[in-house]
């Protein structure tokens, strides 16, 4: 039993506090942070009424090293969830290596300025973490995360070595809304406007956004969907700790209307992270966006649908190729009876919860920094089944991706 601190009380925040107090075995006390504490009392209100818990809340700004080690040093956690803005990765981690306290996270750090999804500044931190003896572990969330563990399984229990792995993220989710982001809408837009990167004979090769694209059937039902390639964080440490991969792609689908109105945005220059002058004001216009479009949190009652994420695995076992499929479905109505939250922000959350509850029983341990699938993949792959992201694994599934 480990008391934790979460910082972040936007969506994922909201599922990971709820998940974390369903576990007091593990998770004996719980403190959420925020720059906004009204959101952190929200959730500890709906925890209380929910669940008869009590957590602790705070403000703090993640910004601002001093204040958090500040507030680590009044509440001495055994760890830090860090669930805020990817911008504030590294304050977090140098206020946890200050503070003598363990860390981790769900995405890689990002410069306010540039629209950069790397993780060298995060590995940077790997003496300074050894020698203090602490634990940083990046990138615990559905994707990067749960889709670096279905990689790591797959290798582990169903191949001698992997050549190909395609991540396909699926949301068939409808919230009602012509354009709404399901997580922060900054961050997402960022992400699907960059230009895309996919691993290819030993190096990324760059390509237009949102330019190739091809049609993907999930299973159980879930339908029919255009698929579009992109780069997202986990092809880099994935393909770094796989060296025998000769192709890593990852492939997120949107519908029509999505793709229309990011179309316009960024043809009117909205989607822009540069600051322009308004009225003698320095603004950011994807800042702007992000004031205007719906709360990504506020979405669970009107979402309904499912998800479909997972990861298709081509590679040698036995001296035969194989391919294999590992995936989770989830409906985002069950995600909103359990913890008032669509399944965008379900799927990451639980995800974190189970890399903390996994560092604190001790099942994961190591000094330094580590990306997820350099942990053993089994007793995540077990605490998925357990807490609400079950997995299926599809044997010869019969895709033909590109």
């Amino acid at each position: 039993m480990k008391k934790v601190m979460i910082i972040g009380a936007g969506g994922v925040g909201q599922v990971v506090a709820h998940k974390c107090a369903q576990l007091p075995q593990v998770f004996s006390e719980i403190v959420l942070a925020s720059r906004t504490e009204s959101k952190c009392i929200a959730i500890a209100k709906q925890i209380k009424e929910t669940q008869n818990r009590d957590i602790s809340t705070a403000q703090v700004d993640a910004d601002n090293v001093p204040e958090l080690v500040a507030l680590l040093n009044i509440e001495k956690p055994f760890m830090v969830i860090n669930v805020a803005l990817p911008y504030q990765d590294l304050t977090i981690m140098d206020a946890c290596l200050e503070a003598g306290v363990h860390y981790m996270d769900t995405a890689n750090y990002e410069p306010l300025d540039t629209a950069k999804f790397e993780y060298h500044w995060q590995w940077a931190y790997q003496e300074k973490f050894e020698k203090a003896g602490l634990m940083a572990l990046l990138g615990s969330g559905f994707d990067p995360g749960a889709t670096n563990m279905f990689t790591a399984y797959a290798a582990k229990h169903y191949f001698d070595e992997i050549h190909y792995l395609d991540i396909v993220d699926v949301n068939g989710g409808d919230h009602g809304y012509p354009f709404a982001t399901n997580f922060n809408p900054e961050i997402n837009i960022r992400e699907v406007t960059a230009e895309c990167r996919h691993w290819e004979n030993g190096e990324f090769v760059e390509t237009p956004a949102m330019s190739t694209k091809q049609a993907f059937t999930c299973p159980d039902g879930v339908g029919d969907f255009n698929i579009y390639r992109m780069y997202h964080e986990e092809l880099e440490s994935l393909t770094k700790n796989y060296p025998t991969l000769k192709r890593a792609q990852f492939w997120m689908s949107f519908g029509e209307s999505y793709l229309k109105h990011l179309e316009v945005l960024q043809n009117v220059g909205m989607t822009g992270i540069e600051p322009i002058d308004f009225n003698g004001q320095q603004i950011v216009p994807i800042q702007l966006l992000k004031a205007l479009l719906p709360d990504p949190s506020t979405l669970g009652p009107r979402t309904h649908g499912k998800t479909c994420i997972g990861c298709v695995v081509r590679g040698i076992k036995d001296g035969k190729e194989k391919t294999v499929y590992v995936y989770n479905i989830k409906d985002h109505q069950d995600c909103y009876k359990e913890v008032q939250s669509q399944a965008i922000s379900y799927t990451t959350g639980v995800p974190a919860m189970i890399g903390a509850k996994l560092m604190i029983e001790g099942t994961w341990k190591g000094a330094g920094v580590f990306n997820i699938e350099q942990m053993d993949p089994d007793p995540f792959m077990e605490n998925m089944n357990k807490h609400g992201l079950p997995f299926q694994v599809i044997e010869e599934p019969g895709f033909d991706l590109i």
